[in-house]
């Protein structure tokens, strides 16, 4: 199965013209941002109940269908992931790259509003040093994403175990709300897009 052949829509390159490649010497995904990728989509996920058909659906409305053909490909594309526990030893092309990042933003700007209302209860349950349970769309959100990330990412990676605990893994889903917030603003995808690759410029 050939996941990075030329994309027949006419759309596509269009959508995808907009995140250059960033000036790397392997024109492949390094590992940090296919971590960060999955972990964006993995807290999509969380917000949507039926989250991997959102993104099987999102792509093909954004005519990406040619890269993520289905359920199966997103698999594969997603355990370029060395987190997870069914890791795939294959490397995450640019433009299947592009075409992840490209539907998770897309979602994102879909659910801003969820996503401001969440992190705005955030606030407020600091400021009144309450917890997490005391808002019920939060914390189930929370609970989910908390439920995915044990369920796919391999334990035995220091990475994931020392994120295992409850309060360390209700951090990281709060932190990637933010980001998929930033993602929904001006010129979001891009700069979400290039943050993936700090520090790899060759």
């Amino acid at each position: 199965m050939q996941l990075n052949s030329p994309l027949v829509q006419p759309s596509s390159p269009v959508i995808l013209s907009s995140l250059p490649n960033p000036p790397i010497a392997e024109q492949t995904c390094p590992r940090r941002a296919r971590i960060e990728i999955d972990l964006l989509l993995l807290a999509i996920e969380a917000l949507e109940l039926d989250g991997s058909e959102a993104i099987l659906q999102t792509s093909k409305e954004l005519g990406l269908d040619e890269i993520i053909k289905d359920r199966v490909t997103l698999w594969r594309l997603r355990n370029t992931n060395p987190l997870r526990r069914h890791n795939q030893r294959r490397e995450l092309t640019l433009t299947e790259a592009k075409a992840l990042v490209v539907v998770g933003c897309s979602l994102s700007r879909q659910l801003t509003v969820l996503i401001r209302q969440l992190l705005i209860a955030y606030d407020q349950l600091t400021e009144k040093q309450l917890s997490m349970e005391h808002h019920f769309r939060l914390n189930d959100y929370l609970e989910r994403f908390r439920a995915h990330f044990r369920s796919r990412m391999n334990p035995r990676r220091a990475a994931v175990a020392d994120n295992y605990s409850d309060e360390k893994l209700n951090q990281l889903a709060l932190n990637l709300l933010s980001q998929l917030l930033f993602c929904t603003g001006t010129y979001g995808i891009q700069r979400f897009w290039f943050s993936l690759f700090d520090g790899e410029v060759a």
